[in-house]
């Protein structure tokens, strides 16, 4: 089960540092959600309360029309190797 936490701690920072892929995932208001596989070298921690994302297109660019209408995203990071 997932947790949420009000901050990112170092441990949290190093995992995410050493992950390979990540998961975003936006909503429209209604209908559609928007879930995309990320990866490369198109995330920073910023601070323990921040990151940037680049977001680069793939099919299209529904995560960017997404957020100019509702703010929420969601980051999934998880652990294909070594530990969760």
């Amino acid at each position: 089960m997932g947790k949420k936490f009000g901050e990112l701690t170092q441990k949290h920072v190093e995992f995410i540092e050493s992950q390979k892929i990540y998961f975003v995932a936006t909503a429209a208001e209604s209908g559609t959600v928007n879930l995309s596989p990320k990866g490369g070298d198109s995330l920073r921690v910023i601070n323990n309360k921040q990151i940037a994302w680049l977001n680069l297109t793939g099919s299209g660019n529904e995560s960017a029309a997404h957020v100019l209408i509702n703010s929420r995203m969601t980051l999934m990071f998880c652990a294909f190797e070594g530990a969760p």
